[in-house]
């Protein structure tokens, strides 16, 4: 039995339990200072860096720097509306004059000249970038492994993988490590991570975040967006990294009475665990009993797997194929993938482009004839699964084996269709881990998406406190591959 939060003897402060919402009004209010907020989650992020390994790089210096800044604005009322807010950026966004390895050794050395918009958008709004989070070699896998960094592990059993490739921002959220951190998603990359953490993630429409200057590989898929400890925090994080919304006022709080969802258990071919299963299921009655119309239906489409792995991998390659690598410079899983990329043609990947306007059609179709525009999934078929793999060795009683990118499946679609997704907590599963809802809209629906996750998140009564990562590290130590931990 791994050692849970009941069993850590220094209890995290009250304030970096709050969600971001809460500890903006506590900075506003002068109950707290920016520099006092900054040196509490800095006290916690050394607590639990050992056992979780979220941090890429720690940006101390520099944040309470800006901290001291965000404390005088406070005090003249001139600050944005994330002054002096501690959060944290992936390893693989831009900041100008700091290393971004995206999680390679072959780019320990790279150093941008140049942020990227959606940093400095949330800079510009207050916000106190103290640490960049862990992501696995080029962003390319559902866990968060790199030879660079090593293993980040889960804050509610550190013997399980925390996703990715989003991983150290998971993780760090949870742990209460800042209440925002922005995340990257180009095939459940915000999602995944979101969904084994226990906390809320946020897949825009294609192109409503900016994320240029950045690494160009996977650009018609990835988007930027939010992970948070609740909705409110994802919709207060997003009116600021969209540069087309005016202002940063929230939306209106919607009334599930009468509203109509769309539900599909396992999209007519997702693996999924019987406790996800009752778990949605339970969403369900809920969501009946609050009086939301339900409508069971599918996009009546075959799993996307080979689409997107077709157009991540063959994209990877082409802007990988020039560059030289020694067999030490990057490491199996990023050879694993690439490799695949290079077996493919420019016919495949146009092929697997066309497709994308079918996936995104049936998606168009299935929202028109059930005259309805939300459409709810489990996000994952599973609970994290433990360190060692890349991919959990069996959900239900399918074994995950060739192509592995099957347990994702629920995932992809809104990256290949640019659909808005958020991943959101539904409760805990046999193991005791989290479970994660998906809420998918049509294009363009993003407000609309974060409208209906956040009442559905009020009937699920999930509870927004910080996860803590158990002291006992060396009684678990044992059960974890030492080849994971390297």
């Amino acid at each position: 039995m791994i050692p849970t939060m009941q069993c850590f003897p220094n209890e995290p402060s009250n304030m970096i339990k709050k969600t971001a919402v809460q500890q903006i009004e506590a900075l506003k209010s002068g109950e707290i200072s920016a520099i006092a907020l900054l040196e509490q989650t800095i006290e916690q992020a050394e607590k639990v860096d050992v056992q979780i390994n979220p941090f890429a790089l720690k940006l101390y210096s520099r944040a309470r720097q800006v901290a001291g800044e965000a404390d005088k604005q406070l005090k003249s009322g001139t600050g944005g509306p994330l002054c002096g807010l501690p959060i944290t950026i992936k390893d693989s966004q831009f900041l100008a004059g700091y290393p971004c390895t995206n999680g390679s050794k072959t780019l320990s050395h790279f150093i941008p000249s140049e942020t990227c918009k959606a940093v400095e958008l949330l800079e510009q709004a207050g916000a106190v970038i103290f640490a960049k989070t862990t992501c696995p070699e080029f962003s390319l896998t559902g866990i968060t492994r790199s030879d660079l960094y090593g293993t980040t592990s889960n804050p509610w059993n550190i013997a399980r993988t925390c996703g990715g490739s989003s991983g150290g921002a998971a993780a760090a959220v949870a742990s209460g490590l800042g209440a925002l951190s922005l995340g990257g998603d180009g095939g459940g990359s915000i999602r995944i991570p979101a969904a084994f953490c226990g906390i809320v993630g946020f897949k825009p429409s294609f192109g409503m975040i900016p994320r240029k200057p950045c690494f160009p590989s996977w650009d018609s898929i990835v988007c930027y967006g939010p992970m948070t400890r609740s909705v409110a925090d994802a919709r207060l994080m997003y009116n600021i990294l969209n540069p087309n919304i005016d202002d940063h006022r929230t939306s209106e709080k919607l009334d599930l009475n009468g509203y109509s969802i769309i539900i599909s258990e396992d999209l007519g071919f997702a693996p999924v665990n019987d406790d996800v299963r009752l778990a949605f299921r339970a969403v369900v009655d809920k969501l009946k009993m609050a009086q939301t119309t339900i409508i069971e239906d599918n996009p009546e489409l075959p799993s996307s797997v080979v689409t997107w792995a077709v157009t991540a991998t063959f994209d990877a390659f082409q802007h990988a194929k020039d560059k030289v690598y020694s067999p030490t410079d990057i490491g199996e899983a990023a050879t694993a993938f690439l490799a695949f990329g290079a077996q493919l043609d420019q016919q495949s990947f146009d092929e697997a482009h066309e497709y994308r306007n079918v996936i995104g059609k049936a998606y168009q179709t299935l929202f028109e004839r059930s005259d309805s525009r939300i459409l709810i999934t489990p996000t994952l078929g599973c609970e994290a699964f433990p360190h060692g793999t890349i991919h959990p060795l069996q959900i239900a009683n399918t074994p995950i084996e060739m192509p592995w990118l099957d347990w994702a499946g629920f995932l992809y679609d809104a990256n290949l269709a640019g659909l808005p997704a958020c991943a959101i907590p539904m409760g805990l599963g046999a193991e005791g881990l989290p479970l994660s809802l998906q809420i998918l809209g049509p294009v363009g629906s993003d407000d609309e998406v974060l409208q209906v996750a956040e009442a559905i998140e009020a009937v699920i009564g999930w509870q927004q406190s910080i996860v803590v990562p158990p002291d006992a590290y060396a009684m678990v130590q044992e059960t974890i591959p030492a080849s994971a931990l390297a």
